[in-house]
């Protein structure tokens, strides 16, 4: 029995290496940044309409 579990997880090893073998870390990276932006930018309108509502709210 021990045997099968070994090469079960040597099997999910060796297809992990392989899947992490043909990433695109160069288009990862350019994807984190324009993500990053794009969290930054979301989260000024979030504030900034937020800050407006409770102004409103005031009036």
């Amino acid at each position: 029995m021990e045997k099968s579990q070994s090469d079960h997880s040597s099997n999910i090893f060796l297809t992990g290496t392989i899947l992490m073998a043909n990433i695109d870390y160069s288009g990862l990276m350019d994807y984190a940044v324009k993500a990053l932006i794009g969290g930054v930018i979301w989260m000024g309108f979030k504030i900034a309409g937020d800050y407006f509502s409770e102004k409103m709210k005031k009036k």
